[in-house]
């Protein structure tokens, strides 16, 4: 196994532009789209999400025709799609799957830990982290190299892979420190989280491998 290899780790998400049948109100057609383009976060549109709460049973009613789950979480505020259907559905799925590379996945594993020590230890509801801590986080875990410039280069990569899948979130006029988006908390469960130990001793193998 090396580095270039993806990991048995998937995430789900809509697909841009995903196609869907008319909606019977203008207010659950806008929540139908945002959704099929992506996550809906409170925080970012307050009047969408309440859209959303008002019209939430007739809003998975319709996606459950189109083969799509709605997941909602009220507490923290965000909500998005993942396909229901069986593997041999004839249906197109509209849920893109995605496999991810082996920093990748660490790094998620990692960020997720790390999101759940906080929430036990804090009251407060936002984890920002520089670009040193995840560095420091994640190096525990990274080979001893002389090649620091091709480490720095593969945990640049990945955060910026994590970012884009929008599990982190740079804060404005900063480069260097990043807000863990807690919708992390939906995607890396706690079935994953209880396997974490056996996948870092897979993640340890494969580095004790290439060296």
């Amino acid at each position: 196994m090396t580095t270039n290899e993806t990991l048995p780790f998937e995430l789900e998400q809509a697909e841009p532009g995903a196609p869907g049948a008319p909606a019977p109100s203008d207010a659950l057609s806008l929540v139908l789209t945002h959704l099929l383009k992506g996550v809906i976060y409170r925080e970012s549109d307050e009047k969408l999400w309440q859209a959303l709460g008002e019209n939430i049973s007739t809003a998975r009613d319709y996606l459950a025709v189109l083969g799509l789950a709605l997941f909602h979480d009220e507490n923290e505020g965000y909500a998005f799609l993942r396909s229901k259907q069986d593997e041999d559905s004839k249906l197109p799925r509209l849920v893109a799957r995605r496999q991810l590379t082996f920093h990748v996945s660490l790094l998620l594993a990692l960020l997720r830990v790390r999101l759940a020590e906080f929430d036990q230890q804090s009251a407060e509801t936002r984890l920002v982290m520089s670009r040193e801590q995840i560095a420091e986080m994640v190096t525990v875990f990274m080979p001893e190299t002389s090649n620091e410039v091709r480490l720095i280069d593969q945990l640049n990569t990945s955060i910026k892979k994590v970012a884009e899948l929008g599990f982190l979130r740079k804060m404005r006029g900063t480069e260097e420190h990043y807000e863990v988006a807690r919708i992390i908390k939906a995607f890396v469960d706690a079935q994953w989280l209880g396997e974490l130990d056996a996948r870092l001793a897979d993640y340890r193998k494969a580095l004790e491998e290439q060296r």
